[in-house]
Parts: structure tokens; C-alpha cells; sequence
């Protein structure tokens, strides 16, 4: 994604060699200065475009994403502020920065719930209950793939794709440890379902998260994508399977058995009480999604109390002998200890880039950009750019910027750029978090190039969910 954003910002700065700063006074406010073709824009993309390298090589650096893209951030709002200091309109700096800040505020506050809810469910055994539950159920490696593959596009719209990819591969690991083939066409199709099961679900991606709660679709609009998603997976899917190996895989890991602790379904239970409760107050209400997250956020909190409490109580039970364990086991719950646990360089990164992203486009850039794009292009084509540009870059930044430019679209294309966003990064193992962090845990069989093997069925279930997207929404 930051790949796609940074050709996008080039382009523009081309394009503003050539256009006046009257030729854009129609998109932008007359009191906005157009800093595209001053010393403080170049700047700024001199450092937008160094920062994001360091976002790329994070893992060969070891340097966390999140650092250079807050630098970056920091340093393209004060050449801003300089820039208007000397114009006397300071004030019209820091209405952006708050309106920025705004948007990011309501994302993270919806992030930080929804990874304490992942994070308590994890603590509490249920993905690990879940993957012995399939690993004990003695099914051929087709079965396996078919089934983790379904698994992972039903249960990422509600969980992050990453945890959901993370869970299934485990699962895969586990059973196919005698056959590394299967291992590698397992993980890909795992990311492939992934990433295309959060396209058509509010929850089920960062970028239909902030495609809802900016207002653009409603929330059952999403469900439109169903089809075209299930398509994207079930293609490559089909095409892939040919070349899975034959026969069950060996019954000795069917061995471990892992309980859920005490409270675990009650965690899952609250979590689709607070989704619920958040697609209740924008829709009934009218109020922002992330209201009813914070207050379902309060559900979990309550429950934690309960489970603390419950933990005292059998600590100081004296019929209680040492060594022996309550009813289905309550362990110690710390709930601050799961906010703790929270991906925080993830969170800080959506920061810097929210602000980097908004700042270059308060300079002008992202207008520019627009019109290259959506004017000349056309909406059809610019969309289905955005998704091929997320398999070589993270997806975020890009749709931050697609919302920032605010093209004017019809629902049809809204809809066509949330799901080529969310699914074109299974085009490679790099363009989404599920690929990079199964590269990581199935490292030696899951490889960039092992799915470069089947970027063409992947980019076929690209297309054909694109066509089938026109056909039945069009």
C-alpha cells in the first residue's frame, strides 16, 4: 500500500509542474495555500517517500514501522506551519491537524477494543481450543485445506485477518509436518480467504473500517461484496487444490488437547454483543461506531472484575488443595494486561501515516492526485490500480488517501475500491499482514516465492471477482 501511495504522490508532483495554483483553487478552499510546487512540498515528499523506505525494509532493519512514519508526520506539519506563518492564517494548521487527529482518534479507540477482545480470547484458550479441534479430527489434507481455507473467510470479518491467518496456520503446521508442499498451497489459500473475508465486512479489514465510519457506505451495504469476495477466494482455491498431496495426514499429532479457561465463550459472546452494539448506534442512534465499541468495551471490563473475583475467591477457598486447579480453570485475567498486549507499533503507524497522508494532501498533492487518477483514468481503472498497488505495499495509507482525495463516485465504485484494497494484497506475500507474518510462521515452506507460483490463479480470482462485482452490483 505505501508503495501505491508513493507513485501516486509522484504523479502528482509531475502533474504540478504543469498546473497552476488556479487551476486547483476550484478543489481546495480559497484561503489553503497550494504548496505542491513550492521548496516546503518537495520537502515533504523528499521525506514521505524516505520514510516509507524504512517502513519497507523494517524487516531487514529491525526498526520498527511506526518510527520513521512519526518523524515524517511531525516534520511535514511544521514545514506546514512554517509555510503559513508567514501568511497569517496559523489557525487554518492546527483546524487540520484536529480534523486529522479526529479521524485517527476514532480509529484507534475502535482498534484498541477490538485487539483487547483478540487478546482476551487468546489468553483464554479459544483459538487454541479451535485449532485442536481440527487437528484432532483426522481429516485428509484436501479436507484441511478446504476446511482452514473456509474457516479463515467466515471468521476474519469479525477477528483481524492476521489473528485468523495465525490461528488456521497453526493448524496446518500441525498436521502437514510430514508435508511441506501442503504446507506452503495451504498458507497461501489461508491468506487468500483471509484477506478476501474482511472485504466485505465493516469489521473485517482497517480499510472497510475506515471506509464505514467515514460515512461513505452503510453498514449492510458491505454485504454486496459477499459474492464477489467468495469468488476471489474459491477460484485460486479450486485451481490450487489440484496440487495438494493425496491421503491423512499422520494421527500422532492428534494428541494435545487444550481447554478454553473459565469465561473464554463468555469473551466471545461479549465481543458480538459489542459489535452488535456498535452497529446499533450508527444505525439506530446515528452516532459514530465507535461510541458503541467504547461501551461495549465496558462489558469486557465488567466480566474481567467477575473472573477476578472468582479467582480470589477459590485462591482463599481452604477446601481448595495445592496444585489443583478450579473449574475449567480460571488462570489470572488482568485486563490492563490485554490493552498492554495491543499492537501498538500498529497503532502509532496508522498515526504517522493518517497524519503524513493528511498533510500531504492539505499541501495539495492528494487533489492533484484525484484528478490524475479518477479525471483521467477514470474511477473503473484507478480502482483496480489500487488494489494491484496494495499487493507491493501495505493498503492502509492507500485508502487513507483514496478517502482524503473524497473522488466523486457512485456507491458501485465505492464499493469496487474496498474490495480491490482489501483483496489485492494476496496478490503477494508481502502486500498484507497475513502473508508477512505466516512467511514467519511457516518459515522454510511458506516463502515469497512459493506464492509468486500462484500470483496468476491469485490475480485470475482477482479479476473474476471484479467482474463479477460490475455483473451483480453494476
Amino acid at each position: 500500500m505505501s508503495f501505491r501511495v508513493v507513485v501516486m504522490l509522484l504523479l502528482s508532483l509531475c502533474v504540478s509542474f504543469g498546473v497552476k495554483a488556479s487551476e486547483t483553487a476550484g478543489m481546495i478552499d480559497a484561503s489553503i495555500l497550494d504548496l505542491t510546487a513550492t521548496s516546503y512540498g518537495f520537502i515533504a515528499i523528499a521525506i514521505f517517500v524516505i520514510a516509507y523506505v524504512f517502513v519497507i525494509l523494517e524487516e531487514k532493519l529491525h526498526l520498527r514501522k511506526s518510527k520513521p512514519v512519526l518523524l515524517a508526520a511531525g516534520i511535514i506539519w511544521i514545514l506546514i506551519a512554517v509555510a503559513y506563518l508567514g501568511q497569517g492564517e496559523h489557525e487554518l494548521v492546527a483546524q487540520a491537524i484536529r480534523h486529522n487527529f479526529l479521524e485517527y482518534s476514532e480509529l484507534f479507540f475502535f482498534l484498541l477494543v477490538a485487539m483487547t477482545y483478540i487478546n482476551a480470547m487468546l489468553e483464554r484458550g479459544v483459538f487454541d481450543a479451535l485449532r485442536d479441534v481440527l487437528v484432532s479430527k483426522g481429516l485428509s489434507y484436501r479436507s484441511l485445506f478446504w476446511l482452514t481455507g473456509i474457516l479463515a473467510f467466515f471468521i476474519s470479518p469479525i477477528a483481524d485477518n492476521l489473528t485468523t491467518a495465525l490461528v488456521m496456520c497453526a493448524v496446518v503446521m500441525a498436521v502437514g509436518k510430514d508435508e511441506p508442499k501442503f504446507i506452503g498451497i495451504a498458507c497461501i489459500n489461508i491468506v487468500v480467504a483471509a484477506n478476501a473475508g474482511g472485504a466485505f465486512s465493516p469489521f473485517g479489514d482497517i480499510t472497510t473500517l475506515m471506509v464505514w465510519q467515514k460515512g461513505i457506505l452503510e453498514f449492510w451495504t458491505f454485504f454486496d461484496l459477499f459474492v464477489p469476495s467468495a469468488v476471489n477466494f474459491i477460484v485460486p482455491a479450486v485451481i490450487m487444490s489440484f496440487a495438494l498431496p493425496k491421503g491423512i495426514p499422520s494421527s500422532e499429532t492428534n494428541a494435545r488437547k487444550f481447554k478454553i479457561k473459565q469465561g473464554g465463550l463468555v469473551i466471545v459472546g461479549l465481543f458480538l454483543a459489542t459489535i452488535v452494539t456498535a452497529i446499533s448506534f450508527h444505525l439506530v442512534l446515528h452516532m459514530p461506531p465507535v461510541f458503541g465499541m467504547m461501551t461495549g468495551f465496558a462489558y469486557l471490563k465488567l466480566f474481567a472484575f467477575f473472573l477476578k473475583q472468582q479467582q480470589q475467591d477459590w485462591e482463599q477457598d481452604p477446601d481448595s488443595s495445592p496444585g489443583s486447579t478450579p473449574h475449567g480453570s480460571y488462570g489470572k485475567f488482568d485486563i490492563f494486561n490485554k490493552i498492554a498486549q495491543a499492537e501498538w507499533d500498529t497503532l502509532f503507524f496508522f498515526y504517522g501515516v493518517i497524519l503524513a497522508v493528511g498533510g500531504l494532501g492539505f499541501m495539495g498533492y492528494l487533489g492533484l492526485t484525484s484528478e490524475f487518477m479518477y479525471g483521467q483514468l477514470g474511477a473503473l481503472n484507478a480502482n483496480i490500480l489500487v488494489g494491484i498497488l496494495s499487493a507491493i505495499v501495505d493498503n492502509i495509507p492507500v485508502m487513507f488517501a483514496v478517502l482524503t482525495m473524497n473522488p466523486e463516485m457512485s456507491e458501485v465504485q465505492w464499493l469496487l475500491v474496498t474490495l480491490t484494497a482489501g483483496v489485492g494484497g494476496s496478490l503477494l506475500s508481502i502486500g498484507s499482514a497475513a502473508g508477512v507474518a505466516l512467511m514467519g510462521q511457516a518459515r522454510g515452506h511458506y516463502t515469497f516465492f512459493v506464492h509468486l507460483k500462484w500470483t496468476p490463479a491469485i490475480a485470475l480470482g482477482y479479476a473474476a471477482s471484479i467482474a463479477v462485482h460490475m455483473l451483480l452490483n453494476g
